[in-house]
């Protein structure tokens, strides 16, 4: 049991890439409020790179992943790519807003559900990201943190 749990901590600390080489999945669509009261609309975003990324302001991963986000998005913001955080906090806004206001992050941050993981073929772990190409396909799917190298590893094959 003890080596069972130390394998889904080491998953969830490193991650681990699904990545899916039959027909392409198109991304389920959203158009969700963002922090900043803008309306975040995934549909529009085709012809760009998307990185939907499922977190949580309780999940160390997810938190400790967040600079490097800001890093890759400030740095290939203007080649196309867009980065969403979609947080899974169950109180919504209320835990959400407290967190951006100590930690601001670069990107735009909505609120999902479980119905939005579900469209998404569900989300075992968080944080989960999904990489979009440009025609609005789901061409990866990482689960667990993520460095700065493994996001422009991704990239840039899409970029």
């Amino acid at each position: 049991m003890q080596r069972v749990l130390a394998f889904v901590v080491v998953l969830l600390l490193f991650g681990y890439t699904v990545t899916s080489a039959q027909s392409a999945k198109k991304a389920p669509t959203f158009s969700l409020k963002a922090a900043d009261g803008s309306v975040v609309d995934l549909a529009k975003l085709k012809g760009k790179v998307v990185m939907v990324n499922f977190w949580a302001t309780w999940c160390p991963p997810c938190r400790a992943e967040i600079p490097d986000f800001m890093k890759v998005y400030d740095e290939y913001k203007s080649k196309g790519l867009e980065i969403i955080g979609v947080s899974l906090d169950q109180d919504g806004w209320d835990d959400v807003r407290p967190f951006l206001k100590k930690n601001p992050i670069n990107y735009p941050i909505v609120i999902g559900d479980g119905k939005l993981a579900q469209a998404y073929g569900g989300v075992e772990a968080i944080p989960t990201t999904f990489f979009i190409d440009k025609a609005g396909n789901i061409v990866t799917k990482h689960i667990g943190g993520m460095r700065k190298t493994d996001l422009e590893r991704y990239l840039k094959n899409l970029l």
